[in-house]
């Protein structure tokens, strides 16, 4: 498809290119969505050893790519405190992720593991984990400043993987497009263009949860061909 010039969101709802502020991450007692704070309260209750607080961005801030998730996972990253660690989805991302360069190390499952990100920085859309893993759309539309601002805070932001539908669509409304501008699908891809921030690819995937790769609606090798055009993509640039 073709490149398409987009305007940047109001300064209120999308910070300008500029070094990390304290917007980049929210608060540990984050109260801007009531249902999801008093989620968090009660796991604080049941389980005091668990994070149990918003999922900070995991990354180099000068990466090229940005992938994009849902929301923490109960028993993954709101128990461990990092971006798809503890469950299986980030079994499936983080091997493909060191086998197309993108992570070193080994994953084990925990944030003291020792593996890191390679020219690649994780965020999700929604940063605490709502109850069934759903947040509202109010609760997207809350949480999309801390989407937003780690976006305008990368200097060398190429190419974007949305791993689900509202990731995928909570990222266009980020970068200033509405969810037809890039129908979400697996595989699906465009380039958007914007004055400050240069050209971004965006490579819609389909989730990496259990419950997709046990119904076969995404497979592995599904998931590694996105992230084996991402490679290409970054590599010819």
């Amino acid at each position: 498809m073709a490149k398409v010039s987009i305007a940047r969101a109001s300064a209120a709802r999308t910070p300008t290119r500029s070094p990390a502020r304290p917007t980049l991450e929210p608060g540990a007692d984050c109260p801007l969505c009531p249902r999801l704070a008093d989620f968090r309260h009660e796991w604080r209750a049941a389980e005091p050893s668990w994070h149990n607080a918003p999922v900070p961005a995991f990354g180099p801030q000068d990466a090229r790519l940005l992938i994009v998730g849902l929301a923490p996972g109960l028993r993954g990253a709101n128990r461990t405190g990092r971006p798809f660690t503890g469950d299986y989805a980030g079994d499936l991302l983080y091997a493909t992720l060191i086998e197309y360069g993108f992570a070193a190390g080994t994953y084990g499952a925990h944030p003291e593991d020792g593996l890191t990100l390679t020219d690649a920085r994780i965020v999700n859309a929604v940063r605490c984990v709502p109850p069934q893993n759903k947040p509202t759309p109010e609760e997207i539309r809350t949480c999309r400043p801390f989407l937003s601002a780690p976006m305008a805070a990368m200097p060398r932001l190429s190419a974007i993987v949305t791993l689900g539908k509202i990731a995928h669509d909570s990222t266009l409304a980020a970068l200033g497009q509405k969810a037809s501008r890039l129908k979400f699908g697996h595989g699906a891809t465009d380039t958007i263009t914007d004055g400050t921030m240069g050209p971004v690819r965006l490579f819609a995937s389909y989730h990496c949860s259990r419950y997709n790769t046990n119904t076969r609606v995404l497979t592995p090798d599904m998931f590694r061909a996105v992230f084996a055009s991402v490679r290409a993509y970054l590599d010819a640039a």
